[in-house]
């Protein structure tokens, strides 16, 4: 049996990583090094042709984050991956390596709202423009994709409109067209749903939610499927498919294979952009993936309960869960996540926009901030804050209603959650 046939909660542990072969210890350990000594001109010539493998530059390689990155990568079921100082900078590397001016990305329309700025106000002034289309009309993906499309852009459960898509579907359109299939698996994580099994050719997460789960470190990551022929398509992705002129002519996907995303990746777009990730942060991230399947079991629970508290509630009128019936993708959710249904409801009030503020601003126990997959439980209202930037038209595209409230449930006694919101909603409405 090989590492990556072992489950995943053996591989949350153990995948990447031995026993250190000079001291014996078992933790990885922490490189906090800038750099790293070669052993002879000729070495030190090589690795930077890329002839050979090695640690030039933390910024491009460091044997913390490796160990890292090869964890990702079996927990994801991908072939590499690269791992980033936040969710965001995983999402840029990307677009650098797959779009240039003049092409477009298209994008589910449910997206978060970092992501539909980025697109919108980021990505435009590279020349890159954006077509978002209704995440769960099919039809328009096809008809939106053209040639100069770089990438199709979808979540696994999006947030916060918690709706998932149908992966596989999309992945058929998008590789008719010649096109590689991006999916943030943010909300799943690789312990619920495993997109690379239904086409994703990369696969995106913010490492610093419920893979780390403790909301004291931010990271990003891209897990590389190692399926999409770049090669055959080397007009449309040269950074990859190419002679890459930065490195006097080397075809990436010549050199490496399935993985060619992976060291286009790190060769171009860590060393270049310079949006890596800190040898510590992989280290605490490390630390944390080794819980991480059993505090999924245990959000996924936790939520569970608290939507069907929140679904019998006088006061609530009406709930979002990917696990409850009344979901309008509980099919497509039943499809493809395994395990539970996430960590992650929302929910409105009766009074509208202001009473769903008084709400979140009620909530003692309940932390009101930004993040979401903390241990903790955290609550916020996305129309004022998170999706603030949204016009009123790309609000209702994205599922967020005013009286939205996003509840990222933690891990805490449900009874003490429940009771928390029971107080929180009586204040607001009285």
């Amino acid at each position: 049996m090989t590492a990556d046939d072992h489950g995943i909660f053996t591989r949350s542990i153990h995948a990447g990583q031995e026993s250190d072969s000079a001291t014996g210890a078992r933790a990885p350990p922490i490189y906090q090094t800038t750099s790293y000594e070669f052993a002879d001109a000729q070495d030190a010539a090589e690795q930077f042709a890329l002839e050979k493998p090695g640690y030039i530059y933390s910024r491009l390689m460091n044997p913390t984050i490796e160990t890292l990155q090869d964890r990702l990568a079996s927990l994801e079921g991908g072939v590499g991956a690269t791992v980033t100082g936040s969710g965001m900078a995983g999402l840029d590397l990307t677009t650098f390596l797959l779009a240039e001016a003049g092409d477009n990305i298209v994008a589910a329309s449910s997206l978060y709202g970092g992501t539909h700025t980025y697109l919108n106000h980021t990505a435009t002034r590279r020349g890159i423009e954006t077509q978002f289309v209704d995440t769960l009309e099919y039809d328009q993906y096809r008809e939106a994709i053209d040639e100069d499309t770089a990438y199709v852009l979808i979540e696994t459960i999006g947030n916060p409109a918690l709706i998932t898509p149908d992966i596989e579907q999309i992945a058929d359109i998008a590789h008719e067209n010649g096109t590689p299939l991006l999916v943030d698996n943010t909300f799943a994580t690789p312990y619920l749903a495993q997109p690379i099994e239904y086409g994703a050719d990369l696969v995106w997460n913010s490492t610093t939610k419920w893979l780390h789960g403790a909301g004291s470190t931010v990271g990003g990551v891209i897990v590389d499927a190692g399926t999409f022929p770049w090669d055959e398509h080397a007009d449309s992705y040269p950074e990859i498919g190419g002679e890459n002129p930065a490195y006097h002519g080397v075809n990436f996907s010549e050199r490496f294979g399935d993985a060619a995303f992976t060291y286009a990746a790190i060769a171009r777009g860590l060393r270049d952009l310079g949006n890596q990730q800190s040898p510590f942060d992989a280290w605490v991230t490390l630390q944390k993936l080794e819980s991480f399947p059993l505090r999924m079991a245990r959000h996924s629970e936790n939520a569970a309960i608290v939507a069907e508290y929140l679904a019998d509630h006088e006061a609530v009128e009406w709930v979002t869960y990917p696990g409850l019936d009344s979901h309008e993708t509980a099919a497509n959710a039943d499809k493809y996540l395994d395990g539970g249904y996430g960590g992650m409801l929302t929910f409105g009030v009766e009074g509208g926009y202001d009473t769903a503020q008084r709400t979140v601003e009620s909530t003692e126990l309940a932390s009101l901030l930004a993040n979401v997959g903390d241990a903790k439980t955290l609550i916020i209202h996305p129309a004022s804050t998170t999706h603030q930037q949204l016009s009123d038209s790309e609000l209702a595209d994205a599922g967020v209603k005013p009286d939205m409230i996003r509840l990222s449930v933690g891990l805490e006694d449900p009874a003490d959650i429940i009771a928390d919101l029971e107080q929180a909603i009586g204040t607001a409405t009285e």
